[in-house]
Protein backbone atom coordinates (compact mmCIF):
# COMPACT_ATOMS: atom_id res chain seq x y z
CA UNK A 1 0.00 0.00 0.00
CA UNK A 2 2.95 2.70 1.07
CA UNK A 3 4.86 1.58 -1.94
CA UNK A 4 1.92 2.38 -4.26
CA UNK A 5 1.31 5.54 -2.91
CA UNK A 6 4.60 6.48 -3.50
CA UNK A 7 4.72 5.31 -6.67
CA UNK A 8 1.80 7.43 -6.94
CA UNK A 9 3.11 10.68 -5.72
CA UNK A 10 6.58 9.70 -8.38
CA UNK A 11 4.18 9.63 -10.88
CA UNK A 12 2.56 12.93 -10.05
CA UNK A 13 5.64 15.01 -9.69
CA UNK A 14 7.07 13.56 -13.15
CA UNK A 15 3.76 14.52 -14.30
CA UNK A 16 4.00 18.03 -13.16
CA UNK A 17 7.81 18.14 -13.75
CA UNK A 18 7.04 17.84 -17.29
CA UNK A 19 4.16 20.13 -17.31
CA UNK A 20 6.67 22.84 -15.83
CA UNK A 21 9.19 21.98 -18.53
CA UNK A 22 6.75 22.08 -21.36
CA UNK A 23 5.04 25.19 -20.23
CA UNK A 24 9.01 26.79 -19.95
CA UNK A 25 9.85 25.56 -23.33
CA UNK A 26 6.54 27.21 -24.60
CA UNK A 27 7.68 30.71 -22.96
CA UNK A 28 11.28 29.99 -24.10
CA UNK A 29 10.42 29.47 -27.97
CA UNK A 30 7.65 32.71 -27.72
CA UNK A 31 10.58 34.85 -25.83
CA UNK A 32 12.37 33.92 -29.33
CA UNK A 33 9.96 34.21 -31.94
CA UNK A 34 9.47 37.74 -30.16
CA UNK A 35 13.14 38.71 -29.99
CA UNK A 36 13.34 37.42 -33.89
CA UNK A 37 10.05 39.45 -35.16
CA UNK A 38 10.99 42.74 -32.93
CA UNK A 39 14.46 42.68 -34.49
CA UNK A 40 13.29 42.56 -38.48
CA UNK A 41 10.88 45.16 -37.72
CA UNK A 42 13.60 47.41 -36.18
CA UNK A 43 15.92 46.20 -39.10
CA UNK A 44 12.70 47.23 -41.51
CA UNK A 45 12.00 50.47 -39.74
CA UNK A 46 15.67 51.69 -40.43
CA UNK A 47 15.79 50.31 -44.05
CA UNK A 48 14.36 53.35 -45.41
CA UNK A 49 13.93 53.12 -48.93
CA UNK A 50 13.74 55.57 -51.83
CA UNK A 51 11.91 55.36 -54.81
CA UNK A 52 13.82 55.73 -58.35
CA UNK A 53 12.92 54.41 -61.74
CA UNK A 54 9.63 52.87 -60.54
CA UNK A 55 11.92 50.94 -57.87
CA UNK A 56 12.96 51.10 -54.32
CA UNK A 57 16.11 51.76 -53.55
CA UNK A 58 17.90 49.78 -50.38
CA UNK A 59 20.23 51.36 -47.99
CA UNK A 60 21.37 47.58 -47.66
CA UNK A 61 22.43 47.27 -50.69
CA UNK A 62 25.55 48.44 -53.05
CA UNK A 63 25.40 51.13 -55.68
CA UNK A 64 25.03 48.40 -58.50
CA UNK A 65 22.85 46.25 -57.16
CA UNK A 66 20.40 48.95 -56.77
CA UNK A 67 20.86 50.90 -60.03
CA UNK A 68 19.80 47.56 -62.14
CA UNK A 69 16.58 48.10 -61.00
CA UNK A 70 15.97 51.32 -62.02
CA UNK A 71 13.90 52.27 -65.16
CA UNK A 72 15.50 55.88 -65.49
CA UNK A 73 19.29 54.67 -65.11
CA UNK A 74 19.00 51.83 -67.81
CA UNK A 75 21.98 53.88 -70.13
CA UNK A 76 24.05 54.67 -67.04
CA UNK A 77 24.02 51.15 -65.74
CA UNK A 78 25.08 49.71 -70.10
CA UNK A 79 27.64 52.24 -69.82
CA UNK A 80 29.16 51.18 -66.48
CA UNK A 81 29.14 47.58 -67.67
CA UNK A 82 30.95 48.64 -71.23
CA UNK A 83 33.59 50.31 -68.78
CA UNK A 84 34.05 47.83 -66.55
CA UNK A 85 33.49 49.66 -63.74
CA UNK A 86 30.83 46.87 -61.72
CA UNK A 87 33.29 45.86 -59.61
CA UNK A 88 34.60 49.27 -58.48
CA UNK A 89 30.91 50.53 -57.60
CA UNK A 90 29.60 47.36 -56.10
CA UNK A 91 33.23 47.67 -53.73
CA UNK A 92 33.55 49.40 -50.10
CA UNK A 93 34.43 52.90 -51.30
CA UNK A 94 32.38 55.22 -50.18
CA UNK A 95 31.12 56.64 -53.26
CA UNK A 96 28.80 59.84 -54.04
CA UNK A 97 27.71 59.21 -57.54
CA UNK A 98 26.15 62.24 -59.42
CA UNK A 99 24.19 59.47 -62.05
CA UNK A 100 22.51 60.53 -65.15
CA UNK A 101 18.90 59.46 -65.98
CA UNK A 102 18.01 58.32 -69.70
CA UNK A 103 16.86 61.76 -70.70
CA UNK A 104 20.19 62.72 -69.32
CA UNK A 105 21.97 60.60 -71.78
CA UNK A 106 19.77 61.56 -74.69
CA UNK A 107 20.85 65.05 -74.41
CA UNK A 108 24.17 64.39 -75.88
CA UNK A 109 24.74 64.90 -79.58
CA UNK A 110 23.67 62.11 -81.74
CA UNK A 111 25.88 59.39 -81.53
CA UNK A 112 27.77 59.99 -78.35
CA UNK A 113 26.13 57.02 -76.35
CA UNK A 114 26.65 54.86 -79.21
CA UNK A 115 30.31 56.02 -79.99
CA UNK A 116 31.04 55.99 -76.17
CA UNK A 117 30.53 52.51 -75.83
CA UNK A 118 32.21 51.22 -78.72
CA UNK A 119 35.57 48.89 -76.71
CA UNK A 120 38.59 51.05 -78.53
CA UNK A 121 36.50 53.73 -76.99
CA UNK A 122 36.28 52.01 -73.06
CA UNK A 123 38.76 54.65 -71.53
CA UNK A 124 36.75 57.53 -72.72
CA UNK A 125 34.03 56.24 -71.11
CA UNK A 126 35.73 55.33 -68.09
CA UNK A 127 37.05 58.90 -67.74
CA UNK A 128 33.36 60.14 -68.78
CA UNK A 129 31.76 57.89 -66.00
CA UNK A 130 33.95 58.09 -63.11
CA UNK A 131 34.13 62.50 -63.72
CA UNK A 132 30.73 61.87 -61.82
CA UNK A 133 31.82 60.04 -58.85
CA UNK A 134 33.57 61.63 -55.71
CA UNK A 135 35.14 59.19 -53.23
CA UNK A 136 33.46 59.71 -49.87
CA UNK A 137 29.78 59.96 -48.44
CA UNK A 138 28.16 63.26 -49.34
CA UNK A 139 24.92 63.84 -48.69
CA UNK A 140 22.73 66.78 -49.73
CA UNK A 141 23.35 68.37 -46.26
CA UNK A 142 27.03 67.64 -46.53
CA UNK A 143 27.29 69.22 -49.93
CA UNK A 144 25.45 72.17 -48.82
CA UNK A 145 27.24 73.02 -45.65
CA UNK A 146 30.43 72.99 -48.20
CA UNK A 147 28.78 75.33 -50.49
CA UNK A 148 27.74 77.57 -47.60
CA UNK A 149 31.48 77.47 -46.18
CA UNK A 150 33.19 78.21 -49.96
CA UNK A 151 31.05 81.48 -50.24
CA UNK A 152 28.67 80.29 -52.63
CA UNK A 153 30.49 76.89 -54.20
CA UNK A 154 32.13 73.73 -53.79
CA UNK A 155 34.73 72.24 -55.91
CA UNK A 156 34.79 68.67 -55.46
CA UNK A 157 37.59 66.43 -56.89
CA UNK A 158 36.11 63.57 -59.01
CA UNK A 159 37.98 59.94 -59.40
CA UNK A 160 38.50 61.07 -62.71
CA UNK A 161 40.59 63.45 -61.23
CA UNK A 162 38.73 66.55 -62.90
CA UNK A 163 36.55 68.89 -60.65
CA UNK A 164 32.76 69.61 -60.33
CA UNK A 165 31.58 72.56 -58.80
CA UNK A 166 28.68 72.47 -56.52
CA UNK A 167 26.10 75.17 -56.26
CA UNK A 168 22.52 76.09 -55.18
CA UNK A 169 20.05 77.73 -56.12
CA UNK A 170 16.87 78.41 -53.93
CA UNK A 171 16.32 74.60 -52.60
CA UNK A 172 17.73 72.98 -55.69
CA UNK A 173 21.30 72.11 -55.85
CA UNK A 174 23.69 71.52 -59.30
CA UNK A 175 26.79 71.07 -60.41
CA UNK A 176 28.83 72.42 -62.77
CA UNK A 177 31.82 70.59 -64.91
CA UNK A 178 35.06 71.94 -66.51
CA UNK A 179 33.48 73.18 -69.28
CA UNK A 180 30.90 75.39 -68.16
CA UNK A 181 27.72 72.79 -68.35
CA UNK A 182 25.07 72.66 -65.81
CA UNK A 183 23.06 69.67 -64.54
CA UNK A 184 20.28 69.66 -61.67
CA UNK A 185 19.97 67.20 -59.33
CA UNK A 186 16.73 65.94 -59.58
CA UNK A 187 17.02 63.20 -56.81
CA UNK A 188 19.15 63.32 -53.68
CA UNK A 189 19.87 61.56 -51.36
CA UNK A 190 19.42 57.93 -52.27
CA UNK A 191 21.60 55.64 -49.56
CA UNK A 192 23.41 52.74 -50.21
CA UNK A 193 25.71 50.61 -48.69
CA UNK A 194 29.04 51.89 -50.04
CA UNK A 195 28.25 55.76 -50.39
CA UNK A 196 25.14 57.81 -51.89
CA UNK A 197 23.53 58.82 -55.00
CA UNK A 198 22.21 61.90 -56.25
CA UNK A 199 20.42 60.94 -59.53
CA UNK A 200 20.93 64.40 -62.18
CA UNK A 201 19.41 65.23 -65.45
CA UNK A 202 22.49 66.06 -67.61
CA UNK A 203 25.89 64.41 -68.07
CA UNK A 204 28.44 66.23 -66.74
CA UNK A 205 31.81 65.88 -69.47
CA UNK A 206 35.39 66.61 -67.92
CA UNK A 207 38.35 68.53 -70.55
CA UNK A 208 39.56 65.47 -72.06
Amino acid sequence: MISRISSQIRNQKNHQTNKIMKIQNFFKMAFAAFIFLSANLAFAQMEKTKMVGGAEMYPSKNIVENAVNSNDHTTLVAAVKAAGLVETLQGAGPFTVFAPDNMAFEKLPKGTVETLLKPENKGQLQAVLTYHVVAGKMGSKEIAAAIKKGDGKAVLTTVQGGKLTAWMKGKDLYITDENGGESKVTIADVWQSNGVIHSVDTVVLPKM
